[in-house]
């Protein structure tokens, strides 16, 4: 085929799921190993719009959000634990859920700056597997930083209001959409596939959609 396929990762940094998802599809990307052409894309999707800057504690806000146990929270992540390491993505301790909005506002800069796959997998890294706050500014510079982005810029970005409405914009497209809930992927606009899926299901996905584009 001589069109890519055009993949839109809609997801929140602060989504265990989605670092789930998104090492899935990476490793569906590596199986496929070039014969099926993509285009990556990541989308924002706020889990917690209104979490201020202090944050909250998990188990808390679990709680508060979706009731449950605290036993039950531990079996579940001893199943993300699981999903991750079976993909390649080792989860650590995290105590607090943060707001987001800022990382997403890096990514949308990152994107224009040919970075933003490398920014999306460590902001997922830096929280879910290290516990680092993703609402920090001195966190996502270092991340920025790590992937080859210009540190200053992104303290820059960060302590203005940059891209804010660019985001906001895209995460009203989605929604308007249908979209409540990630990781989503949209493939070619009109292909949906939900949830962190394994690397076979992405990857069946992909040689179908690209199969049906070509003829």
């Amino acid at each position: 085929m001589d069109q890519p396929l055009k993949i839109d990762f809609i997801s929140d940094v602060a989504c265990p799921w989605c670092a789930v998802g998104l090492a899935s599809l990476e490793r569906a990307l590596e199986r496929l190993d070039g014969a099926v052409p993509v285009e990556l894309r990541f989308q924002p999707f706020e889990l917690n719009p209104q979490m201020g800057p202090e944050g909250e504690d998990i188990d808390e806000h679990l709680v508060k959000k979706y009731g449950g146990t605290p036993a039950q929270f531990e079996a579940s992540r001893a199943a993300l634990r699981e999903r991750g390491a079976a993909v390649g993505f080792e989860f650590g301790h995290r105590e607090r859920i943060h707001n987001t909005f800022d990382a997403h506002r890096l990514l949308h800069w990152a994107g224009l700056e040919g970075r933003q796959h490398e920014l999306k997998h460590a902001l997922l890294v830096a929280y879910h597997g290290q516990g680092r706050d993703p609402s920090d500014p001195a966190v996502l510079v270092d991340v920025a930083q790590s992937v080859g982005l210009d540190g200053e810029r992104a303290a820059q970005i960060l302590a203005g209001d940059e891209y804010a409405e660019a985001v906001r914009a895209e995460e009203r497209h989605w929604t308007g959409l249908g979209i409540s809930a990630v990781p989503s992927v949209v493939v070619n606009g009109r292909h949906l596939i939900q949830g962190g899926q394994p690397p076979e299901v992405f990857e069946q996905a992909l040689r179908q959609i690209a199969a049906a584009a070509a003829d």
